[in-house]
């Protein structure tokens, strides 16, 4: 994981830009297969707080959802709503 400095918005919104490496082993077509790639994600409040306080390298588990950067990219980002740290 990669993350930005904390900053927040004009409106005292506290955001959080991020890139993370995601590692797994899935069945396709009864072939086992390994992806291994980053993604942008981005959180938000009290989620983006609480995410910029994690140390760099903490193996996690995210929930959210995947939308456009901006209304006219064809980029995606993650937006993510919570968080778990797995061990």
């Amino acid at each position: 994981m990669a993350k930005s400095a904390l900053r927040y918005t004009p409106a005292g919104i506290a955001v959080l830009e991020a890139s993370f490496a995601h590692e797994a082993t899935v069945t396709e077509a009864a072939a086992e297969r390994t992806l291994t790639f980053e993604f942008a994600a981005i959180a938000l409040g009290a989620v983006a707080q609480a995410l910029d306080r994690e140390p760099l390298g903490k193996p996690m588990t995210l929930e959210g959802f995947i939308a456009p950067r901006t209304r006219r990219s064809t980029r995606l980002v993650m937006h993510i709503t919570e968080f778990k740290i797995t061990d």
